[in-house]
């Protein structure tokens, strides 16, 4: 695959296509040709690597105003983890674009998990420099939107508020509101109650000793009402 079909499957076109070949460049291809003074994507990928959570986490951020920071960033650990940038990188075919040494081609490195992460990083910082942050983000949410919604899928029993948050949008109503509605007790020792109310009905109410373990408490309550077996 040349670099013009490569763009047409990323649906994006570099202004400076030198930028592209420096993403690609495995350490090992620049190790060989030193004398040729080629850059490999080791910088390219520091940068990726800030530019992929900045993106993520503004996607988190606002998609999912009611969910806690566990629960964000578990989700974000999720999308940028070795194994879903390797599969993100399989995906668009970035292996099949990448400059590799004779001893690295020998030993199976186009399809090296590490080398398909560190690519796919490069790969975001190259778009990045060449096209700047909405660029950037038009290319990677559409990986991070999947993958969000399948570690919710996957993990949404885990955090009361989360899955509460599911049923509640699932039956067309708006998000669960919580309200902290007292607090008592010494500074060391307080004591918070919360209720949580779905179109301005109390569903549940709970007590902890943190406004954030309060709300959980609720969010469970209000579980036994959609799940009165469990």
């Amino acid at each position: 695959m040349n670099h013009i079909e490569f763009e047409e499957k990323i649906n994006y076109k570099f202004k400076d296509d030198s930028l592209l070949t420096e993403a690609t460049c495995h350490s090992s291809y620049a190790n060989e040709r030193r004398d040729e003074n080629i850059k490999s994507s080791e910088r390219l990928e520091f940068l990726g690597d800030s530019v992929l959570s900045m993106i993520v986490s503004e996607y988190l951020f606002r998609t999912y105003p009611d969910y806690e920071e566990g629960v964000l960033s578990r989700i974000r650990r999720e999308i940028v983890d070795s194994v879903s940038l390797a599969a993100f990188a399989r995906e668009i075919g970035l292996g099949d674009m990448l400059l590799l040494g004779h001893g690295e081609e020998q030993l199976g490195g186009r399809d090296r998990q590490s080398n398909l992460e560190d690519a796919f990083e490069a790969l975001v910082a190259a778009i990045y420099l060449d096209g700047g942050t909405e660029a950037a983000r038009a290319f990677v949410l559409p990986f991070a939107m999947k993958t969000a919604e399948r570690t919710l899928a996957q993990h949404k029993l885990n955090d009361p508020k989360t899955k509460l948050q599911e049923i509640v949008q699932t039956g067309g109503a708006a998000s669960p509101r919580y309200v902290i509605t007292g607090e008592s007790g010494p500074d060391h020792k307080k004591v918070f109650e919360c209720d949580v109310l779905v179109e301005n009905n109390v569903m549940g109410h709970g007590t902890g000793p943190s406004k954030k373990e309060a709300e959980k408490a609720a969010a469970e309550e209000a579980l036994k009402r959609y799940f009165p077996d469990d």
